[in-house]
């Protein structure tokens, strides 16, 4: 597919979203939730892309909620007509608390400074309690859940959830942490419930919860970087095949696929450097094709001379330094880069196939830092 009047664009597969979708929908069972966490930007695939796509899954239109970083996401999406629940996963200013509540939107209360501004707020909005188990992050320790319980009382405010994170649920093979952690969660669970608070929505798990800790499923499961078609770890991946563990096997299909095209090619003779700081001198007659996008477009630099798109359905390799809005590959082998050919950056093209895991291994980061920094300029077309 090649966008008119466009350099590079992002395509998101509907039909695989939806087939994500379905496949963790079939793990948390009839009546859990499923948030889906479409903070930064969608993991780069875009919020209003996404989030409007799945409001055509009829299981997600019936039990699902969506998990953003701030109310500025989540208030993008109220204007977009987005009516699902929302939570807001993020520090919440307290002077847009009452933006909050006007657009019915959840916040998190994670500290006594932001439940002191929930009580100076009005509107005031709902919110669920973060219990920080072991993440050591946002949240609450166990031990002041009577005192956020007292304040709680005091003031007569009622949360309608609560929740906790994961710190090492992505590998099985290390459940000691994850199991300490959601037993620190039950604890804070069964404070509440006998201080009267019975009717929270409890989450606790994300995708490696998901995945790999089914008890830990609760009334809700929080779904990121599974929702787009990555597993979240090497390890889990690992985990999900390994027959010790028992584990259903999940299939998850990558949903985004990034191109652009080929602006320019040109042969240079052997021995001829490519790119800035002259890092790299061809070792054939090659024929180099330019690329319009660079590490402004979320192309890494540390990609510079090891990374490799597609052409052709073939592997083609970085050459020299990524520049801020160009690359130069090699584009020598049958067949030819021309002036046109559409590129794929991340995805499948033919045969052939570059996805955002690998990407990260090679330059020692993770398929969400690849996929989160695609730049958002970039425009995502759902097909």
């Amino acid at each position: 597919m090649r966008h008119t009047h466009v350099r590079t664009w992002i395509e998101i597969s509907e039909k695989y979203l939806h087939h994500n979708t379905g496949e963790f929908f079939s793990r948390i069972g009839r009546k859990a939730f499923m948030m889906a966490v479409v903070k930064s930007n969608a993991y780069g695939h875009g919020l209003v892309t996404v989030a409007d796509a799945l409001g055509w899954h009829p299981e997600f239109r019936r039990r699902g909620w969506f998990g953003v970083d701030s109310i500025v996401e989540a208030l993008r999406l109220r204007k977009e007509g987005i009516k699902n629940p929302m939570l807001v996963l993020g520090f919440t200013l307290p002077e847009r608390l009452a933006d909050a509540a006007r657009a019915g939107v959840i916040v998190t209360v994670s500290n006594r400074e932001s439940l002191r501004a929930l009580l100076r707020s009005f509107p005031r909005p709902a919110f669920h309690i973060k219990i920080d188990t072991g993440m050591h992050r946002q949240g609450f320790f166990t031990a002041e859940v009577p005192h956020v319980i007292s304040f709680l009382k005091k003031h007569a405010l009622v949360p309608d959830g609560m929740y906790t994170h994961f710190a090492m649920a992505k590998d099985r093979g290390y459940p000691a942490y994850t199991a300490m952690q959601f037993k620190d969660f039950m604890k804070a669970i069964v404070l509440f419930k006998n201080a009267g608070y019975s009717a929270l929505v409890r989450h606790a798990a994300a995708t490696g919860g998901a995945l790999l800790f089914p008890e830990t499923h609760l009334d809700m499961v929080r779904i990121g970087m599974g929702l787009y078609g990555y597993p979240p770890s090497v390890e889990a991946a690992l985990n999900l095949n390994a027959s010790e563990f028992g584990l259903s096997p999940i299939s998850m299909k990558p949903v985004m696929t990034w191109k652009t095209v080929v602006g320019e090619t040109h042969v240079i003779p052997v021995g001829s450097p490519v790119g800035y700081d002259l890092t790299e001198r061809v070792r054939r007659r090659t024929n180099i094709a330019v690329l319009p996008i660079g590490y402004w477009h979320g192309f890494d630099r540390g990609l510079s001379g090891i990374g490799e798109v597609l052409i052709g359905g073939r592997r083609r390799k970085v050459l020299g330094r990524v520049s801020m809005d160009m690359i130069v590959v090699d584009g020598t082998d049958a067949p030819g880069a021309r002036v046109g050919d559409v590129v794929v950056l991340i995805g499948r093209q033919g045969k052939g196939a570059v996805y955002a895991d690998e990407m990260g291994g090679k330059i020692g980061t993770s398929c969400y830092e690849v996929l989160t920094r695609t730049n958002p300029l970039i425009q995502r077309a759902l097909i």
